[in-house]
């Protein structure tokens, strides 16, 4: 490229780039007003805004998307890179090339059925508003091509010409050999899961490309090359992932995690914690699992949990432990947490099963604290042989002050269980209740409030959300794949054939549900599969609550197991920890959780005992 052309060419990506950041911000701001005024509108004047859940979902679906090109722009989105990183330089930009162009195909595929999405969209009318609904499903394509250009860009930097070249190339004649043998593929049946499920997307992982890409790119290979599908149900299946209101709490509890750090509310709490255990070793993991255990539940979501949390912990915990840890031990309190109440997951099971919510609410909050003391004693043990110099028990009356201190902070999860528990907001409005309640804490009490920092806060906000959503969006559109093929159909003959009683029928539901939840994630593996399984075990005699908990911790060391388990690469983009680092730590932690489901599924008691 010419120098005359690069000025030009750098000034266009800038000005792109900061006009894409401030609708980014905009949109989160958006969200945070609409959200909080129907708060305040619904509880505060008996005046409900009919509009408002409408209009958060609109502009929720384009924060998504705004995120996601931001994340791109930035480098951002979450990658394997355990493979690429132990190769040469010379090498290493070869594999980066390829990962762009890789990502800038599956884009170039699914843009138009995206453009034809929204096209089709134009007839639909909303019914608060009375607006088109192509306004909301143009986020896609518009995302879409905004990516596309970032890619462009991206690429220039990381590589030059003759690389770029060859990357196409590369591509190319795999998809020419792929294409070659679609007829093949037509015939050979659920065999393509593994061609497309495992190989294309699991060589893609471990080749670099970005998580959403590699899932997309195995999707839309398998419903192209093998079924009769049109590549457009993957962009309504990322719609539906994208769009889903609950979600909305994931950007909202990390902006309040940020703005818990920028007012001091967080070091305030840490202060305060870590005079309680700073003298004990690996003091402030134990916290980590407590506050998991505390705010799980309230947004209704893993990813905004983690959200709610690991912004506060992490940069103190980060001066000690090694950042993979960190992470490790973060995905491992989200499965931990994933029957504790008000879960979606929970309420889920119960309306497709049949099963009472009420019951599973009860029955849910012992597994999870077995689960968390069994986390403990891996913590303890291996934190066991570690020095911690020159640290004395602070004195009674320190300890007294710095509570005061934090006592603020530290009463924030107990407002936002509250206020869910007491109706005045859902799990997805509680997020900004608490956001105020950081703001007049940052201002009124701790004094310390920049506003100069909140513009970079919004837009960091966008882009980490934009690179969760769009995993959560490609992973169900490969779970929907997955579905269709027929998968689930033969998961469950399989089960219901085993001989074995109740106990191996047990067994055998944890390592099925530990997959389908690295693949699937809970809801969609639980309206598959519930309606299915859970006549089975009621004739085996296991009963229903019992059961419903060996399944949803099951999914939910699934969902946080590497490479494919969602929920790990969400924690890893909350806690800014690349995904390679934490790939070792977390097997302890999973292995222990796993002991842990085991005594939780042959221990029936532990999950039954308090039920009425």
């Amino acid at each position: 490229m010419s120098k005359f052309l690069i000025g030009p060419i750098s000034r266009l990506e800038s000005v792109v780039a900061a006009v894409v950041e401030l609708a980014a911000a905009l949109l989160v701001l958006a969200c945070i007003g609409i959200l909080f005024s129907g708060v305040v509108g619904r509880y505060l004047f008996n005046s409900p805004l009919v509009w408002s859940d409408e209009l958060a979902s609109i502009l929720f679906l384009w924060l998504a998307m705004i995120g996601s090109v931001i994340a791109l722009k930035r480098g951002e989105h979450m990658r394997m890179t355990a493979c690429i990183s132990k190769l040469s330089a010379n090498k290493r930009i070869y594999l980066e090339s390829l990962g762009i162009v890789a990502c800038f195909f599956y884009l170039a595929i699914i843009l138009r059925p995206a453009y034809h999405f929204a096209l089709d969209e134009l007839i639909v009318t909303t019914p608060s508003l009375e607006i088109s609904n192509a306004w909301r499903a143009a986020a896609i394509p518009s995302g879409i091509i905004l990516m596309m250009f970032f890619c462009l860009f991206r690429l220039g930097k990381v590589a030059n010409l003759k690389v770029v070249i060859f990357s196409v190339l590369i591509l190319s004649c795999g998809f020419g050999i792929f294409y070659s043998l679609s007829p093949w593929f037509v015939n050979l049946g659920k065999y393509n899961l593994l061609i497309f499920f495992v190989g294309v997307a699991g060589f893609s992982i471990l080749a670099g490309v970005p998580i959403a890409f590699a899932f997309g790119l195995g999707t839309v290979a398998y419903l192209g090359l093998s079924t009769h599908m049109p590549i457009s149900v993957v962009v309504g299946r990322m719609d539906e992932a994208m769009s889903h209101m609950v979600l909305l709490a994931v950007p909202l509890f990390v902006f309040l995690g940020l703005l818990m750090e920028m007012t001091g509310m967080a070091r305030a709490m840490i202060a305060f914690l870590a005079s309680l255990l700073g003298h004990v070793r690996g003091g402030l993991s134990y916290v980590l699992v407590g506050a998991m255990y505390l705010v799980s539940g309230i947004s209704g979501s893993k990813a905004a949990d983690m959200a709610a949390i690991a912004p506060a912990l992490f940069p103190e915990m980060k001066r000690t432990t090694p950042p993979g840890e960190l992470v490790a031990l973060l995905a491992a309190t989200g499965a931990q947490t994933e029957t504790i109440p008000p879960s979606l997951v929970l309420i889920t099971i119960g309306s497709v099963t049949g099963v009472s919510i009420a019951a599973l609410f009860t029955g849910g909050m012992l597994p999870a604290l077995i689960l968390g003391l069994i986390l403990c004693v891996l913590v303890w043990w291996r934190n066991r042989h570690v020095q911690i110099e020159k640290v004395t028990r602070p004195k009674f009356a320190e300890v007294s002050k710095l509570f005061l201190i934090a006592l603020p902070a530290l009463s924030l999860p107990f407002v936002i269980r509250a206020a869910v528990v007491e109706g005045v907001a859902t799990a997805t409005e509680v997020s900004t209740i608490g956001i105020v309640y950081g703001l007049v804490c940052g201002i009124a009490i701790y004094r310390k409030f920049d506003m100069k920092r909140i513009a970079p806060m919004l837009i960091d906000t966008a882009s980490l959300s934009g690179a969760i959503l769009l995993i959560i969006g490609a992973a169900t559109g490969m779970a929907w794949g997955l579905t269709q093929s027929g998968f689930s159909q033969v998961v469950t003959q399989v089960m219901t054939d085993l001989n074995g009683g109740p106990n191996l029928f047990l067994f055998i539901s944890i390592l099925v549900f530990v997959i389908l939840g690295s693949v699937l994630e809970g809801i969609p593996a639980i309206v598959l599969f519930g309606p299915l399984l859970f006549p089975v075990a009621r004739q085996l005699g296991i009963n229903e609550v019992h059961y419903s908990m060996v399944v949803i911790l099951s999914m939910g060391i699934g969902l946080f197991a590497p490479p494919l388990g969602v929920g790990y690469y969400a924690a890893c983009a909350i806690g800014k920890v690349d995904p390679d680092a934490g790939v070792k730590p977390i097997i302890g932690y999973l292995l222990a959780l796993l002991i842990g489901i085991l005594v939780i599924a042959f221990v029936p008691w532990l999950s039954t005992g308090f039920l009425s």
